[in-house]
């Protein structure tokens, strides 16, 4: 029998949080991507509901604001330069990256102007629960999504009009209304809700995400029947752009995080910051102020990041973190 000091000890059981978070990135991909399949085969009592999607993003926007403390806040001026980066980080590569696909590909001005809009957008709802599970930094994570959705009011249009001008009118300051109403408005809501009514919210709270995902999984399938008839020429040419996409966002948004001299959790918190996008905003967005066609590119990446987002996530969690002594003292 092994002397005690030699003895392993077992491995902690899973958390509530833990098994929550993978049930959650096991789930999302799966029910958007059937919410798309029946977008695509009944597209004419879905696509009667487009009318409803501002209205849908809203109370996404809702729930986000619901889930935000005053802690989240004290983070960013804590660290500034952090949440800085990850937000320059955000609205350069991204935006960039949708640009340069979309030049390179040559991809009609439709949808050229969707994988732009996609790139202009904040970002996505679920980075936060990835950069939980690849053991990256949540405060920060929160922080830079927070931020990045409360800019975007301005941001958004004004990057969409100097990356997608040139492919389609863009109208920015119609787009900024529609952002305050869709986005700012319904956050601060929340927030204030989640305030004066805090006991209330904590009993809610666990079927937040939940709701999230289903209301997203309804945009997907109101915006995928909006462009089924046009879904097979496209789909395979706005697959590879929303891969590529997606790819360098989290490749570029590490290496950003590498660059700025932050340690290893921050940097994959980055990751999904960067390379996650708030695609309900872009599809509302699109199928607003261009065409369906244009939000076929933000259906696709609502499917395609979560998946893409659950392989790193657990990937990087396999990855053992050094902490904050080890990473000062190797200078990462």
């Amino acid at each position: 029998m092994p002397a005690p000091s030699q003895q392993t000890a077992p491995a902690p059981a899973p958390s509530s949080a833990d098994r929550d978070a993978k049930l959650a990135v096991t789930v999302f991909p799966v029910l958007v991507l059937l919410a798309g399949l029946v977008g695509f085969l009944i597209p004419g009592p879905i696509k009667a509901g487009a009318p409803a999607v501002p209205y849908l993003l809203g109370v996404i926007m809702f729930c986000m604001g619901l889930t935000l403390t005053p802690p989240d806040f004290a983070s960013v001026a804590r660290r500034p330069w952090a949440v800085a980066l990850g937000l320059v980080a955000h609205y350069v590569i991204m935006p960039g990256a949708g640009w340069a696909i979309a030049t390179a590909l040559q991809l009609p001005p439709e949808l050229a102007v969707g994988v732009i809009l996609v790139g202009c957008a904040p970002s996505g709802t679920a980075s936060n629960v990835m950069a939980y599970l690849a053991k990256g930094d949540v405060a920060l994570s929160v922080a830079v999504a927070t931020v990045s959705t409360l800019v975007a009011p301005l941001v958004t249009p004004a990057l969409t009009l100097l990356l997608a001008g040139s492919f389609l009118h863009v109208d920015a300051g119609s787009m900024i209304l529609d952002i305050v109403k869709t986005v700012l408005i319904p956050v601060v809501l929340g927030l204030v809700v989640r305030v004066f009514l805090r006991k209330a919210v904590a009993k809610v709270q666990p079927a937040l995400p939940w709701i999230s995902a289903a209301v997203i999984a309804a945009i997907v399938a109101i915006v995928v029947a909006g462009s089924a008839s046009k879904l097979v020429a496209a789909g395979g040419i706005v697959l590879l752009a929303v891969v590529l996409h997606n790819g360098f966002g989290l490749g570029l948004g590490y290496l950003a995080g590498k660059a700025g001299r932050l340690d290893r959790r921050a940097r994959r918190a980055l990751a999904f910051e960067v390379g996650m996008q708030n695609s309900g905003l872009a599809a509302t967005l699109a199928g607003a102020h261009f065409t369906p066609l244009a939000a076929l590119p933000s259906a696709v990446f609502s499917v395609w990041h979560n998946v893409s987002g659950a392989v790193v996530a657990a990937w990087l969690a396999r990855r053992p973190v050094p902490d904050a002594g080890q990473a000062q003292r190797a200078g990462r």
